[in-house]
């Protein structure tokens, strides 16, 4: 798992390096302590979780490989478009801004909402940290919020506003000039987009059903529709000062980040839409199929 981190960091930063233009130096780009600190602790519980959890029922049991590896590969997404120099050079291109976001909301989100991680730091926290949270989650307030803010469709709208409240130009741009807007900007995407990979999972305890499917197509719609205003777009909608990478001009830029976000950013919910479908129609397959086999004996 660690050569996995390793290796998957260089194969997506070294290319983020070659994308710099003229003399700029990539490299130096401004530590984030306390992020830091924040995505290498979640980490190092959720490792010292899985290993307490297998210690006691054995490997695999618990927590499947597939879950670590999901957290794996979710971890090292959100390291490496929030921790490396692709911080950087997506401060100066919309388009790296778009894969940015991108990576945020349809690749970590999903991969860590599905890697169980509330389980492994239930194993991996000090005992008297999940004490401490386990009584802050008992009262019927803390769980009634729970319940609401993992609900599909209110899931579904918090993270549809947070998408085009935060592409308002205005807010947008006011984003990119202060850093602490910028902060509250990726923390919403990442925040609501994990909202909604959870209400939307098995994890959250639902059933697959209509509703599943309506929200993952609506998103998908929606999001697309957001790409598509971008991409077809006669001007510039924001203020990225001086040349973009790859010698694109502005407006050039805008357009390669909307179909960014039109095509590649729609693939995981038509995806996920077909997987919910499959497991939707799984048992009516199961129930139909049954009396052919028991026949057959």
């Amino acid at each position: 798992m660690l050569r996995l981190i390793v290796l998957g960091a260089g194969a997506l930063v070294v290319p983020t390096i070659g994308l710099a233009s003229g003399g700029e130096n990539v490299l130096s780009w401004e530590p984030r302590p306390v992020l830091t600190v924040v995505i290498v602790a979640s980490a190092l519980f959720y490792g010292r979780g899985v290993i307490a959890l297998w210690r006691k029922a054995g490997v695999g049991h618990g927590l499947h490989v597939a879950h670590v590896v999901r957290f794996a590969l979710g971890w090292l997404t959100l390291a490496v478009v929030l921790l490396s120099p692709f911080e950087t050079l997506a401060d100066g291109s919309f388009a790296l801004h778009m894969i940015q976001h991108e990576a945020l909301i349809v690749v970590a989100a999903p991969l860590l909402a599905l890697s169980r991680p509330l389980e492994a730091w239930a194993w991996g926290f000090p005992s008297w940290a999940t004490r401490t949270l386990g009584a802050a989650a008992r009262p019927a307030a803390v769980r009634r919020c729970w319940r609401s803010l993992t609900d599909p469709v209110h899931a579904w709208c918090l993270h549809a506003l947070a998408l085009w409240v935060w592409h308002i130009p205005l807010l947008f741009d006011a984003a990119l000039a202060h850093e602490a807007l910028h902060v509250l900007q990726h923390t919403s995407f990442l925040g609501t987009a994990l909202a909604f990979w959870w209400a939307l999972s098995p994890r959250s305890g639902r059933a697959p059903d209509g509703t599943t499917i309506a929200c993952l197509f609506t998103t998908m719609l929606h999001t697309s529709a957001l790409g598509a205003l971008l991409t077809v777009a006669p001007s510039v909608w924001y203020g990225y000062e001086g040349p973009a990478m790859l010698g694109l001009s502005a407006l050039e830029d805008q357009q390669l980040g909307g179909l960014v976000m039109w095509v590649p950013g729609s693939l995981p919910y038509l995806v996920a839409g077909l997987a919910v479908v499959r497991a939707w129609l799984s048992p009516a397959r199961k129930h139909r199929t049954s009396p052919t086999f028991q026949s057959g004996h």
